[in-house]
């Protein structure tokens, strides 16, 4: 689960951001000055920040200034009431990844976190194979052993598994399955992804993808009891 630092001075807004990155499946921090978000930011523990630049104590640009000059890379998204060219031009002369500005539909801030996420995911090394338990995939040729036996899955359902595997043991709620494997957003109502965990554990044992209630599912290493 990427976590996301919020360093937002505004009770109301920081709030709003926290409920709604926290509904799409992130762990959220909240810090509300300077100070405070640069401490928080140092410790490494996460993924992006969005800054308001507005902060008391140091304010936004000073945060990221000093972030950038200590070789601090985490992608930051400028969050601001400031609609100039200016200051837009000097957050990402100052290393900011992105920019928005108040006020804000939270399903457009939600897109660029997943951009700039996916951004910082591409740089990683990849690995060609992934292994759990007793499941194998082969990303360079595409296959698929469960218990030393090769199993034919559709393309989807190849993705589906390998974002499993990329985080075993975790729970993946159903909007972060949509987003990173099909690409974009469904309607709320859709089951597609209840649909393809369905085939996987027809393909790779039902005990192997577990069902959290309210939460979403998770590959697991836990044997039928």
């Amino acid at each position: 689960m990427a976590r996301i630092l919020v360093a937002e001075d505004e009770d109301r807004i920081s709030s709003f951001v926290e409920k709604g990155l926290r509904a799409a499946g992130f762990g959220v921090s909240i810090e509300r000055d300077g100070p405070g978000a640069l401490t928080a930011a140092r410790t490494g523990q996460f993924d992006l920040m969005v800054l308001d630049i507005g902060l008391p104590g140091y304010d936004g640009f000073d945060v990221l200034q000093q972030l950038r000059a200590e070789g601090n890379s985490m992608a930051v998204i400028i969050l601001t009431a400031r609609d100039s060219a200016q200051d837009a031009v000097a957050g990402f002369e100052g290393g900011a990844n992105d920019y928005v500005s108040k006020p804000f539909r939270f399903d457009e801030l939600l897109a660029r976190v997943r951009v700039r996420l996916q951004d910082t995911q591409t740089d990683a090394p990849r690995k060609d194979n992934l292994s759990f338990v007793d499941l194998e995939l082969d990303l360079k040729t595409r296959r698929v052993r469960s218990g030393g036996v090769e199993v034919d899955l559709s393309a989807r359902e190849f993705a589906l598994l390998e974002e499993f595997m990329l985080h075993p043991e975790q729970v993946l709620s159903r909007e972060q399955l949509l987003s990173r494997v099909w690409g974009f957003d469904f309607d709320p109502g859709s089951n597609v992804v209840d649909v393809y965990v369905r085939y996987l554990r027809q393909k790779i044992g039902r005990h192997r993808l577990e069902t959290v209630r309210g939460m979403g599912y998770r590959l697991t290493s836990r044997q039928p009891g």
